[in-house]
């Protein structure tokens, strides 16, 4: 990353809303949350006290709600600015502390552009035992407010592990011993059958066109889901709930 774009990440931040939301932030990751504006109405005992014990800095929310968030967005009188650079983890510091002989499972993100299904996918993670989920720069949808609301607050609870290049990634993680899977609606290995017998790396395409090719080259399997036929696919952020659940069966441990 350049100077100029460390510049720019520095000063990213996105607003999340939503008593839940919030919550989960300050419970896990006070860090990333710089203010918090609040109606007059809003008098959660519990979310008062977490915002005191974080030293979280107040200010009164307008009647409309803050316009940042979108006029449809749910907000409980419950805005936080959030930092994202504060929930993002630079990818050469995350590998350090893989411990590959646990045989954990990551995911990288290719290309997802819907924040509904991004945010799906790292509640899914969170549920099944994932261990990080690897976020392009580029050309991907980041960590916005609709992100963390999908997530039901996820995005606080699973690591999130930022990454320039996705192939320069997948090469490194192959180098230390992962297993690349590649979900396609053609894969040529059913999921059913598949043993997730090593350190696994999961990739999940763009909603529209799937992984890309240089990057499908990279992977060591293809993965198919099976379906009844009246339905011809799933969508990215259901596939990606098959394929975690399907390997967490076999990795009891983190359940």
């Amino acid at each position: 990353m350049s100077a100029k774009q460390q510049k720019h990440v520095k000063k990213e931040k996105v607003y999340i809303y939503g008593k839940h939301a919030l919550s989960e932030a300050l419970l896990n990751t006070p860090q990333a949350i710089r203010k918090v504006f609040l109606s007059p109405s809003q008098k959660d005992t519990h979310l008062l006290e977490l915002i005191a014990k974080a030293k979280i800095p107040l200010a009164p929310l307008k009647e409309n709600g803050e316009s940042r968030v979108g006029k449809d967005a749910v907000h409980q009188g419950v805005i936080g600015v959030l930092d994202t650079t504060s929930l993002l983890t630079p990818f050469n510091d995350f590998i350090k502390t893989i411990d590959t002989k646990k045989s954990p499972a990551l995911v990288i993100l290719g290309e997802v552009q819907d924040p509904h299904n991004v945010g799906a996918i790292i509640r899914s993670a969170a549920a099944f035992g994932i261990s990080g989920i690897l976020i392009p720069e580029h050309n991907q949808v980041g960590i916005t407010g609709t992100v963390v609301k999908t997530s039901a607050g996820m995005a606080f609870r699973i690591p999130l592990i930022s990454i320039g290049n996705v192939n320069n990634a997948v090469r490194t993680l192959k180098d230390i011993g992962f297993w690349v899977y590649g979900l396609e609606m053609n894969g040529k290995n059913p999921l059913t059958e598949e043993r997730f017998s090593e350190p696994s790396l999961f990739i999940m395409g763009n909603e529209a066109s799937g992984i890309r090719k240089k990057t499908l080259e990279l992977c060591d399997v293809s993965l198919s889901i099976k379906m009844h036929p009246r339905c011809e696919s799933l969508n990215v952020a259901a596939s990606a709930a098959v394929v975690f659940y399907a390997w967490s069966t076999q990795h009891v441990d983190v359940l």
